[in-house]
């Protein structure tokens, strides 16, 4: 038998980064539908939280599936289910893409603590600040040009 496990840190915006998601108990719907979606995928979810022009994630998912398969599933069901629903008239989409980092298993109480922070982390540092920083943490360069997409 073979032991593998793949923990993710992905950060997933609305459209053009625009404040369409709700805030408040119309946001937990998101949430337990991401969950589940991960949970079908075989993956298991530690930690979602959300802003209004994004959404932060904590899982693991199964060596047998590539990322992006795992992540499409996620944004494009999820995305289909949220915009019949009560709270997200304003929701278009997510962004053409994502970002996610593999992290150690030894970070995960701190990157929890991180994403149950969001609100009190986003009122030192705006949205677009925080993604730049992920980006970096990656040893990527921001491209301006895929904030607009």
């Amino acid at each position: 038998m073979s032991y593998v496990q793949i923990l993710i840190h992905a950060v997933v915006r609305t459209y053009n980064s625009e404040p369409t998601l709700p805030t408040g108990e119309k946001v937990e719907f998101l949430y337990r539908e991401m969950w589940g979606i991960i949970k079908k995928q075989k993956g298991y979810l530690y930690r979602i939280n959300s802003m209004p022009d994004h959404v932060h994630l904590l899982f693991t998912f199964p060596p047998t599936i590539a990322l992006s398969d795992f992540m499409q599933a996620l944004k494009s069901s999820s995305s289909k289910i949220i915009k019949t629903v009560d709270g997200f008239e304003n929701f278009k989409a997510w962004s053409e893409g994502y970002a996610a980092l593999s992290k150690s298993i030894e970070d995960k109480d701190k990157i929890v603590k991180y994403i149950i922070n969001q609100q009190e982390h986003h009122k030192r540092l705006t949205f677009k600040e925080e993604y730049e920083i992920f980006i970096k943490k990656m040893g990527k360069e921001f491209d301006e040009r895929d904030w607009n997409r």
